[in-house]
């Protein structure tokens, strides 16, 4: 059904491109936006009606399936002790078959009308689609009329996309640990009405999530609350078909969570909350989405030098790494080059400057083979790059790691070119090979930096307002901001050498640096950078 809604907005593009060249009337131009207007309307509501359809029939199956789990678990307690209850048995029995009939009515009630409603819907699209074709004006204004007259009194707008049954049934069981005198008397336990998610007062900062909801009614008798969540690519409420399973957190004794430590992998996150009382689990609350606002990445192992063992989320140098594969290319690089090192000595200094070339501007579509990074390059390149926003990502180098840098760079960065020895690159560059530096470089040039080296460090890039700062990544602290006007897109990018990195993204902006950038960019000022 999807599928042709989309097919019936090509044509009806198409159809819109067609009439504009032979309709100039003021009047049939304004019919026309009205019924654009009217049309795009109808296709979403056809859209909300096919997903609350999903809904009906999914819960429509699951009051079938949870009702006979629970006759099932019935009749088990019911068997052993039957001398008892068997009178109370078919009582009981019928109660549920009851509440299962009045279910399956409302939801089978409420799916009949939803179908018409979309069939209405369809058939309305349709007469609306035929309109287009109109060419005289007088008639397509009466159709374009009687389209909006029918539109009032579509049933598809006076639908409620809520279920009025849901599929929980366990507020039929039965609490069978009381004493065997007191069966005669046995009733259904109260089951704990819905909770309400607060969204006013949920909470996505610093790579934490924390949910706020609340009961609409005191309910003493409350133990705990299950809370469950999913990631989701998919903005708005949670589909019942999603990629993602719920994950579920039991025990809750509080109308507050916090989820901390989480990698925000996708763009949403779904919640649903319910209250359990000593025998059961009420209804979920409504469903809610969060949005996470995070960059993700990887390495790009395509572009990498192939002394660089990479993996998805981590890059190592490899001295035997393509050894005998590109032996020649490797020949001809170094004959072309004398600046290039010949002993470990010489990697006392923090590199080597790259042989002249003229850089070739690349797409970004994944490099091949001959697009490695080569020679005295031991970078590779981050898979996304970003052209506007502001991101965070996370770096840590192992602790005997001789040399690296890490920092940002256009995607035309030459294959022989080094991190920060370009106009095209920006990096701050730690060196740990018998003469230890940090500084931070960029065109060939270079800033020391007079502190302490982090055990991790944290890279912040506002694109928008020409801005690469580092941190550290434990306390904060700032390192070195380069201000830079972006002329095109950028891709994180790192090099190694006897040594490796692990990264860490999928964070969102910590608060504490969101915090000291609007004070930064409010003075107006920053860490020097390099002139």
């Amino acid at each position: 059904m999807q599928n042709v809604t989309l097919d019936f907005f090509q044509r009806v593009v198409a159809l819109f491109t067609w009439h504009s060249k032979f309709i100039s009337s003021g009047v049939a131009v304004r019919g026309i936006d009205a019924l654009q207007r009217i049309i795009a309307t109808l296709a979403n509501k056809n859209e909300e009606l096919q997903n609350f359809i999903e809904t009906l029939n999914h819960t429509l199956g699951r009051v079938q399936v949870n009702s006979t789990q629970v006759v099932s678990d019935l009749e088990e307690e019911f068997d052993t002790l039957y001398s008892i209850l068997d009178e109370m048995k078919g009582s009981m029995t019928n109660t549920i078959k009851q509440e299962t009939v009045r279910k399956s009515h409302e939801l089978q009630k409420q799916l009949t009308q939803s179908t018409s409603a979309l069939e209405s819907a369809e058939e309305l699209l349709e007469f609306a689609n035929n309109a287009l074709h109109i060419t005289d004006e007088e008639d397509f204004t009466k159709a374009a009329r009687q389209i909006k007259d029918r539109v009032t009194m579509a049933p598809a707008f006076r639908l409620t996309l809520k279920p009025k049954a849901t599929d929980n049934m366990s507020h039929l069981m039965v609490d069978f640990s009381k004493e065997r005198q007191l069966l005669q008397g046995l009733k259904f336990l109260p089951v704990p009405r819905a909770p309400e998610i607060v969204l006013g007062d949920c909470l996505v900062i610093d790579n934490e999530v924390t949910v706020t909801w609340r009961m609409p009614v005191e309910d003493s008798k409350i133990d705990h609350y299950i809370l469950e969540y999913r990631k989701t690519n998919h903005e708005g409420l949670p589909r019942v078909k999603d990629e993602q399973c719920w994950e579920v957190l039991d025990d809750i004794k509080s109308t507050e969570h916090t989820l901390q430590g989480l990698r925000f992998d996708t763009r949403f996150m779904n919640f649903r909350v319910r209250a359990c009382n000593k025998a059961a689990a009420g209804d979920y609350s409504d469903p809610v989405t969060l949005e996470t606002r995070a960059f993700n990445f990887g390495f790009d192992s395509t572009s990498s030098h192939l002394n660089l063992k990479v993996e998805d989320r981590s890059v190592e140098w490899d001295p035997q790494g393509g050894k005998g594969v590109d032996s020649k290319v490797k020949g001809k690089e170094n004959k072309g080059s004398s600046s290039h090192f010949t002993n470990l000595k010489n990697m006392s200094r923090s590199g080597t400057p790259s042989p002249k070339r003229t850089s070739v501007t690349r797409s970004p579509a994944p490099r091949g083979a001959r697009d490695r990074f080569t020679g005295e390059s031991y970078t590779v390149l981050g898979d996304h790059s970003f052209e506007s926003g502001q991101h965070y990502w996370e770096v840590k180098p192992q602790k005997d790691c001789k040399s690296f840098s890490v920092g940002l760079a256009y995607r035309n960065l030459g294959k022989f070119d080094q991190l920060g020895k370009t106009n095209t690159s920006w990096c701050i560059h730690i060196n740990n090979w018998l003469q230890n530096s940090f500084a931070a470089k960029h065109n060939n040039k270079a800033k020391n930096l007079d502190v302490p080296v982090p055990d991790t460090i944290g890279l912040y890039c506002d694109f928008d307002q020409g801005q690469l700062s580092f941190y550290n990544a434990e306390n904060k602290q700032l390192l070195h901001t380069f201000k830079v006007k972006f002329t095109q897109p950028v891709v994180p990018a790192f090099m190694v050498w006897c040594g490796g990195l692990t990264l860490s993204t999928g964070l969102q902006i910590p608060s504490a640096v969101r915090s000291f950038q609007k004070t930064e960019n409010g003075l107006g000022g920053s860490n020097s950078s390099i002139s």
